[in-house]
C-alpha cells in the first residue's frame, strides 16, 4: 500500500514547498548531483505525494531561480553549480514570503521608468510601430466605453519590450498583469477621464519616438500619478 499520498488538507503551495524541500533532501543525501538528470514528473509527483500540475509549477520556480534548467527533448538537469550552494538558494526560496501588492508595485516603477528610457534610446522602428498599434487599439476601445485594460497592458508590455533588455521585459511579463489587473478591480486608480489617459500614452510615444529618454521618463511619471501616490500611503 502506497503512504506517499496527498493529503486532503495540502494546498497548493504546500504541495510546491513539498516538492522544493524533497527536491532540495535528494541533492544534500547526494541522491541527485549538480548536472543529473531530474526523474519523470509521474516518478517525482508519486514520490512526493503531489500533483503533477504542482510539480511543473515547483519545477517552473526553480528554474525561475536557476537551479534546474529544461532542455527540449532531453528533460529537466539540476543546474551544475555546488551542492552548498544549491541547499542554500533552495533554503532561501522556501523562506521567500509572497511579494505584499505595494511590493510589486513599487518594483514595475522602477522596471518600467527604466524600460521607456532604455526604449526611447534602443527601439527599432518595428518597437515603435508596435507601441504605436497597441495605443491605436486603446483608444479606440476607450472612446467607445469599452473595457481597454487588455489593450492598456498590451501597451505597457510593448515599452518594456523596446528596452531591448530581456530580463526587464520577462520581470514585466510576470508582475504587470496581476498589477493593472488589482488596480482596476480596487479601484486604486481614480482616473476615468480616458482622454486624459490617452494624452498620456501619446506623450510617452512621442518622448519614445523622439529619441528623448528624458521626456519618455518625465511622461511615465506623470502617467503613473497614481502609482507614486498609493506607494506613498
Amino acid at each position: 500500500m502506497k503512504t506517499n499520498l496527498k493529503p486532503e488538507s495540502l494546498s497548493p503551495r504546500d504541495e510546491i514547498e513539498t516538492v522544493i524541500s524533497k527536491i532540495r533532501e535528494l541533492i544534500i543525501n547526494r541522491q541527485l548531483e549538480p548536472g543529473d538528470k531530474l526523474p519523470s514528473e509521474r516518478t517525482l509527483s508519486e514520490k512526493f505525494g503531489v500533483s503533477r500540475s504542482q510539480l511543473r509549477l515547483a519545477i517552473q520556480k526553480l528554474e525561475f531561480y536557476g537551479l534546474v534548467k529544461k532542455y527540449p527533448k532531453s528533460g529537466t538537469f539540476v543546474s551544475k553549480i555546488g551542492v552548498g550552494a544549491l541547499n542554500s538558494m533552495m533554503a532561501n526560496i522556501l523562506h521567500l514570503q509572497t511579494p505584499d501588492f505595494k511590493s510589486l508595485v513599487e518594483t514595475r516603477l522602477i522596471l518600467e521608468t527604466k524600460a521607456v528610457k532604455l526604449a526611447a534610446v534602443r527601439r527599432t522602428e518595428q518597437q515603435l510601430y508596435q507601441i504605436e498599434v497597441a495605443h491605436e487599439a486603446y483608444i479606440n476601445k476607450s472612446i467607445n466605453g469599452e473595457n481597454a485594460i487588455d489593450e492598456d497592458l498590451l501597451f505597457h508590455l510593448k515599452l518594456a519590450e523596446a528596452s531591448c533588455n530581456s530580463v526587464i521585459n520577462s520581470l514585466m511579463l510576470v508582475i504587470t498583469p496581476e498589477i493593472i489587473t488589482n488596480f482596476v478591480t480596487n479601484k486604486i486608480c481614480d482616473k476615468t477621464n480616458f482622454s486624459t489617459l490617452i494624452k498620456e500614452h501619446q506623450d510617452i510615444v512621442n518622448a519614445i519616438k523622439n529619441n528623448d529618454p528624458d521626456q519618455a521618463t518625465e511622461s511615465l511619471k506623470i502617467h503613473f500619478n497614481d502609482l507614486y501616490q498609493y506607494c506613498r500611503t
